[in-house]
């Protein structure tokens, strides 16, 4: 490549860095083991399998989700570790998504940049597992991102078939989380009205519906009848556990950033437009509220429909710095595209965003400036040290601090530390005479986290139309499987279950099911959930 090439490509080159080397930092350090992490290995180790969603397993999502995870499991094996390499395609995924999207508006390269930046240290860097409320976001932008390239494509063709790609991922979306991919289509059809209106082009909105509609039939037509049932949460015979009021409270109860931004965007908007006529016609402005003030919306209801993490909804930021950004520097007629801006600029987005990579440098301060020992509270003996970090006193005694967790010798958790109690408690199941002596057919319900279990027991996860993916009553499974579940523990149906009990948790593994076990199973262990605070144990139980 020639130096007048390379200087040409420059902002494609530093952007392709950004993304490609923040989403590859997972690959160099371990992780504590995640809460919640034993469903993403689940599905993908069961389609990994073979298994096929809503006729072996049931699930309230689709198996969007999982396409990637179960790919990594392939090719890498059914480890914890996978999961993460997963995500790291998943972030590049992402991150190139943004940056076609800021393109096709024609943002200029610096403010670009540095909203990219912004995107990756906002949403991607800290992301390292894969989890459905972030993937059905990042399905969503590689669908804006070639719908948008079809609105500005010469080629009659070409834009067709960009089209198609972007009716694909919409729907993968919402095959991924009903609540995010809805919105994505919602925000597809505005983006879309507003294009024909301008080009006159009206086929273009059956043609995409149609073609979103064949994605659909695709998918959908092989999994019934089953995917009638679990793919309907919210309507019979499930019940909605959403309300108005959790919206309200949430929105206007707080959500400061999202409303901040939105009067910052109307305030750029009011500022620059003279006539409303002549901008109405400019499709990228236009294009680039529509898509900013959607983007706003959305994660406003997000954060309500889609609770865990609590800011899985952040990717928000990035649309609406990029657009106030250059708005701004239009109105103020600077522009940041000279090395010089660029360094201030990004200087100021890496103190914006502190808290995603502090948190790895802080544990080098920490050791160059340790803070004050805590003494014992209750020994006058000793002057009594107050501080910052001190000035409460922790009275739970059964949480296990992450920084005494261990690695455990079993492959499927390789890299990934848990509480001691938990890796001695897997040993001890390893050494249990039922696990030892394991035949072919031995029956294991692994109602807990500890879901990578099953490579090492070995044993096959249960599969048919009423067997959930997860157990979570009224959210992965309902009355009519936990009538099943306790059935077949009457009849002793197992040979070995794994159930945690968590009290401070919903149901979030059915208790009645656990008192059906105190009944008809024999309780032989039981030792601490690898959570954050570990105030779960997982019981095990042998005919």
């Amino acid at each position: 490549m020639s130096i007048y090439s390379l200087k040409g490509r420059k902002w494609t080159i530093t952007e392709s860095l950004i993304i490609v080397l923040l989403a590859l930092v997972p690959l160099f350090v371990t992780f504590p083991y995640r809460v919640n992490i034993f469903l993403s290995w689940e599905g993908a180790y069961r389609i990994s399998s073979g298994q096929i969603p809503f006729k072996d397993f049931g699930s309230p999502l689709g198996y969007g989700f999982w396409i990637i995870p179960a790919l990594f499991f392939k090719i890498f094996g059914p480890e914890m570790v996978s999961l993460v390499k997963a995500q790291v395609l998943i972030n590049i995924m992402a991150g190139f998504a943004f940056r076609s999207i800021l393109k096709s508006l024609d943002i200029r390269p610096g403010i670009r940049l540095l909203s990219l930046l912004v995107f990756v240290l906002s949403y991607s860097f800290f992301n390292f597992w894969p989890w459905y409320n972030h993937t059905v976001i990042v399905f969503e932008l590689i669908g804006i991102s070639f719908l948008f390239k079809s609105f500005f494509s010469d080629n009659r063709t070409r834009s067709y078939l960009w089209m198609a790609a972007a009716a694909l991922f919409i729907f993968l979306s919402v095959f991924t989380k009903q609540d995010g991919g809805g919105m994505a289509f919602m925000l597809c059809l505005l983006f879309l009205a507003y294009n024909c209106y301008q080009t006159r082009r009206w086929v273009d909105f059956p043609i995409f519906i149609g073609m979103f509609g064949l994605v659909a039939v695709f998918f959908i037509v092989p999994l019934m009848p089953g995917f009638g049932y679990w793919f309907n949460h919210g309507q019979p015979p499930h019940s909605s556990r959403l309300a108005l009021n959790d919206f309200t409270d949430e929105i206007f109860g707080s959500s400061n950033w999202i409303k901040a931004y939105v009067v910052l965007v109307v305030f750029c908007i009011v500022a620059k437009v003279k006539q409303w006529n002549t901008w109405l016609q400019q499709r990228r402005e236009v294009l680039f509220v529509l898509l900013t003030l959607g983007i706003l919306g959305e994660a406003a209801i997000f954060q309500v429909t889609s609770y865990t993490p609590p800011d899985n909804n952040i990717f928000f930021h990035s649309f609406a710095f990029a657009f106030v950004a250059t708005y701004l520097c239009e109105l103020l007629h600077v522009y940041v595209d000279s090395p010089r801006s660029l360094l201030i600029g990004t200087l100021l987005v890496l103190f914006w965003w502190s808290g995603t990579w502090w948190k790895y440098i802080g544990r080098f301060t920490d050791r160059l400036f340790p803070a004050q020992e805590m003494v014992d509270a209750h020994n006058p003996n000793h002057e009594n040290v107050v501080n910052r970090r001190n000035y409460m006193i922790n009275e739970d005694t059964t949480d296990v601090p992450v920084s005494s967790w261990i690695f455990s010798d079993l492959k499927p958790f390789r890299k990934i530390y848990m509480p001691p109690s938990t890796v001695k408690g897997m040993d001890r199941i390893m050494a249990l005479p039922v696990v030892k002596d394991n035949k072919s057919d031995l029956k294991v319900l692994n109602m807990s986290e500890l879901t990578p279990l099953a490579v090492v027991i070995p044993y096959k996860p249960e599969t048919g139309p009423d067997c959930p993916l997860w157990y979570h009553l009224g959210v992965g499974m309902f009355n009519r499987q936990l009538a099943i579940y306790k059935q077949k523990v009457q009849d002793h149906h197992y040979d070995i279950i794994l159930f945690e009990y968590a009290p401070g948790l919903n149901n979030f593994f059915p208790f009645a099911l656990r008192d059906e076990l105190k009944l008809h199973y024999h309780q032989v262990d039981s030792f601490l959930a690898p959570r954050r605070p570990t105030n779960a144990i997982i019981e095990v139980y042998i005919k």
